[in-house]
């Protein structure tokens, strides 16, 4: 018996259907390069409770390490330049994704291989999907030149902005 129907048929059953979601909310970013460069790929998001999980998909990156942040605005004009500074509601100081406090746009560094393409996936605290001042929906992804030391402030000296995405909602996913 297939799995979904097992939990529906359950939920049907027992009257535990108020209590639970069988979707997700979910989100796309589709990355764009920025002027000469070949930076371009999808960051999937789904949030599941008080935890978005990060999916990323980046190819056309020089080898090596690339900061990758939310920041505060849909805006991937001026090569990015319009997408404003790390998304930061809470007002912490820049670090990693498993930082505290932190930036909530803080997503660390992209590691592209030999061929140039990175995956990047990761549980995230501190963003949602949904319509509060943690909503990444409406903001930007981008992707950097250079590695995020994951502590200069304002935004880890990774340098300029090479890829940019506007983050949209998309149709939720199953759990």
């Amino acid at each position: 018996m297939h799995k979904r129907f097992m939990l529906v048929a359950a939920c049907v059953w027992c009257g535990a259907c108020t209590h639970m979601s069988l979707r997700s909310p979910a989100a796309t970013a589709t990355i764009a390069p920025t002027k000469g460069n070949q930076t371009a790929g999808t960051v999937n998001f789904v949030q599941r409770g008080s935890m978005v999980y990060v999916d990323a998909h980046i190819n056309g990156l020089p080898p090596g390490l690339h900061g990758f942040h939310i920041h505060e605005k849909g805006d991937c004009r001026a090569d990015g330049g319009n997408a404003g500074g790390h998304f930061n509601p809470t007002g912490g100081a820049h670090a990693g994704p498993e930082g505290s406090p932190r930036h909530a746009g803080d997503l660390g560094n992209l590691n592209a291989d030999a061929n140039g393409v990175a995956v990047y996936r990761a549980q995230v605290s501190g963003i949602s999907l949904g319509t509060g001042a943690d909503s990444i929906v409406g903001r930007a992804v981008i992707v950097h030149a250079n590695v995020d030391d994951l502590r200069s402030q304002p935004s880890g000296n990774s340098g300029g902005r090479i890829g940019c995405g506007l983050i949209s909602k998309s149709a939720d996913q199953w759990f």
